[in-house]
């Protein structure tokens, strides 16, 4: 852990490069020390069904959601939401001077107890 989970509205896949977004919020999340760069995770998952505001297709979003293990106090939590929204806020700039988007983010604490993991990436980091 940490994952970084993304949704978009299927309208901005022309106009935001959305694998770019993800590099750039993983490139945020490594530089954050109580974000371990092994556990890193992010994807991007466009909605192709959604109602935004008055209706008018034109309206897009984009909602991240910061998932890691719970135990951190809240004051790192807080920095670390505001430092991944920061980022997708500042790579986003220019499309949203152009586009109607909305941008939100949220952290949620997992369970550790209820969330088991194995993996061997740690293994392989260097080689």
């Amino acid at each position: 852990m940490p994952h970084i989970h993304i949704e978009y509205s299927g309208n901005l896949e022309q106009i935001v490069d959305m694998a770019a977004l993800c590099e750039a919020l993983r490139a945020e999340a490594a530089g954050i020390e109580a974000l371990p760069m092994p556990g890193l995770r992010v994807r991007a998952i466009r909605v192709n069904h959604y109602a935004i505001a008055d209706g008018d297709p034109k309206h897009g979003f984009v909602d991240i959601v910061l998932r890691l293990r719970e135990g951190r106090p809240p004051a790192v939590k807080r920095d670390a939401i505001n430092r991944i929204f920061e980022a997708a806020r500042g790579f986003l700039a220019p499309v949203m001077e152009k586009h109607s988007v909305a941008l939100s983010a949220e952290i949620r604490d997992i369970d550790a107890e209820m969330s088991p993991k194995c993996g061997t990436i740690r293994d392989h980091l260097g080689n």
